[in-house]
This record gives structure tokens, C-alpha cells and sequence, in this order.
């Protein structure tokens, strides 16, 4: 995983080929999606993943939730906890842009 924000201004090949996931949008829409951020929130862990073929798009936030020991992305469907997680990740954004 990476340990900082991946964007524009990012100097490296975003090719994190054990990153993929295939994600299925809300039009049932297949992506490729590449995992390129971890971080935590209310101590719950969370990733952010930006569509492999248009690595400039936004990204998007999922929780990382685990079951019977297995690791699986979940849709952050309550909007208090978006906005938190959002809010969050905003500022870590906002952090490493004035380093």
C-alpha cells in the first residue's frame, strides 16, 4: 500500500498490480479499480481507489471491514460516517500537500 496520496503531482508508475480490484458501479458498470491509499478513521480502516484506465478521476473511498479473517472493501452507506471519513481524508490531503 501506499503511504501517501496519489494524484496529478505523484512522480512514480501507479501500476500497484497487487492492488486491483474489480469494482462494480451503482449502473453495474465494471471497473478496474487500484488501491492506492489506506488510512484510519475512528479506528476503522479505510482505502481509497482510483479507476485503473482514468487514474485522473476521483477516487473513491471504501471501508475495509473483515470477516472470519478475510479483508473485503464495503460501500460506506451511512452518511454520518462518510462525511467523517471524508472530512478525514481531506485533511491528511490537506497535511501532505504542505510537506
Amino acid at each position: 500500500m501506499s503511504d501517501h496520496i496519489h494524484d496529478a503531482s505523484c512522480d512514480h508508475d501507479h501500476d500497484h498490480e497487487d492492488d486491483i480490484f474489480i469494482v462494480t458501479d451503482q449502473d453495474g458498470v465494471e471497473h478496474e479499480m487500484v488501491m492506492v491509499y489506506t488510512f484510519e478513521a475512528s479506528d476503522r480502516a479505510y482505502a481509497v481507489l482510483l479507476d485503473r484506465n482514468d487514474m485522473e478521476a476521483d477516487g473513491v473511498i471504501f471501508r475495509i471491514d473483515e470477516e472470519d479473517g478475510e479483508a473485503f472493501l464495503a460501500s460506506i452507506e451511512d452518511e454520518e460516517e462518510w462525511d467523517r471519513v471524508v472530512q478525514i481524508y481531506n485533511e491528511i490531503v490537506e497535511e501532505q500537500e504542505q510537506q
